[in-house]
């Protein structure tokens, strides 16, 4: 999550806190109105203006930002603390309706259930058991208690319902630990599947012997190109043949072929431009699409790449007189591919009848 999402968020809680401290603030006024709060009206004035002010600083500095400075940006213990600090003032002024304020302990905890690590929410249930049986301890050694019997209970019944929210609050915290590392587990498979994916994806796509392009994938992608073509660009597109790769292969076996194959397609890589596309076309046959390019560029390449394949010698194998032939078109704006790769067939059918290892072109025939 971003900074600005977890202010957000951090701002919401807050407003229920904020919300909370209303409506305690309201049942204050209440109980002073009712005669239950045993102080005098600018005691409970000045207690409820510090409460404002209090939660007025804390929306200025999650306002401001400064929150995220502090391990914890929630700031959860601290207001924790502040809220039993204040429910503890409060619970000392109040006279039989005490029991009924009790109930605030518990909200204020539930609201550090979540965010409050187990020995901080231990540190602050000990602190409510603390402070409310000082206050019930301090009025009876002063004899200020008007039934003992019902603050007794008090003090049980809070110590039995703090004990539950310890142990409640562990099993929260496990919980959660448990979904936590089941959604890192969950988001690991999730990479790898992802991985996997990716891996089946380029063996789809990939000639495994020579690790081009395989058919399938330069159709796609030159459908892509073709589709996505402007009006005055031009592509260029050639066939290319080994030549004699039959005799190759009954002379030295399929393991030269394949090894010819190999030679060719580290050659064709090394000589065209990033962003060409070359893939194995079928058997000893490649194609290559040279996206914006023109008929000289095309010539150029194409012959660029036959001289350097006749330059290569094979490690090991004693294979001499290696040649290639090539057949090539335009491509233009409207243009079928299908059309586009005929024309190129007939092109290599031309430069493979006119004696193999030499370039022929489309537009040569239309010239003638």
């Amino acid at each position: 999550m971003t900074h600005n999402a977890i202010q957000r968020l951090l701002l919401k809680r807050f407003a229920l806190a904020a919300g909370t401290y209303a409506l305690a603030l309201l049942l204050l006024w209440l109980a002073f109105f009712t005669g239950h709060y045993d102080a005098p009206l600018n005691s409970v004035a000045i207690g409820s203006a510090l409460v404002v002010i209090s939660q007025a600083a804390l929306f200025a500095l999650f306002y401001s930002g400064c929150n995220l400075r502090f391990s914890d940006p929630s700031l959860t213990e601290a207001q924790v603390l502040l809220g039993l600090g204040w429910q503890t003032w409060l619970i000392a002024h109040l006279g039989d309706a005490r029991g009924a304020f009790l109930v605030f302990y518990v909200l204020i905890l539930l609201f550090g259930l979540f965010h409050l690590s187990r020995r901080a929410f231990i540190r602050c249930a000990v602190l409510v058991f603390f402070s409310f049986s000082t206050i019930t301890l301090w009025e009876g050694y002063h004899f200020q208690l008007p039934n003992p019997a019902l603050a007794l209970l008090q003090v049980c019944v809070l110590l039995i319902v703090l004990v539950w929210l310890v142990l409640y609050a562990r099993y929260v915290q496990v919980s959660r630990q448990r979904m936590r590392q089941r959604r890192f587990a969950l988001q690991a498979h999730q990479d790898t599947l992802r991985g996997m994916m990716r891996q089946l994806e380029d063996l789809v796509a990939t000639d495994e012997l020579t690790g081009l392009f395989n058919r399938r994938h330069f159709l796609r992608l030159a459908s892509r190109e073709l589709n996505a073509m402007d009006a005055d660009v031009v592509h260029g597109l050639a066939l290319i043949d080994l030549d004699h790769f039959k005799r190759i292969n009954d002379i030295h076996g399929h393991a030269a072929g394949d090894q010819v194959l190999q030679a060719f397609a580290g050659v064709a890589g090394a000589c065209l431009r990033d962003g060409d596309v070359l893939a194995r076309y079928g058997g000893e046959e490649f194609v290559v699409l040279l996206p914006d390019c023109d008929a000289e560029r095309l010539t150029a390449c194409c012959e660029r790449l036959r001289i350097a394949f006749t330059d290569v010698e094979l490690v090991g194998l004693n294979v001499r007189n290696l040649s290639l032939s090539a057949g090539m078109t335009l491509l233009e704006l409207g243009d079928d591919l299908d059309d586009a790769l005929q024309r190129a067939d007939q092109a290599l059918y031309r430069a493979k009848a006119d004696g193999r290892n030499r370039c022929a072109a489309a537009w040569e025939n239309l010239d003638a």
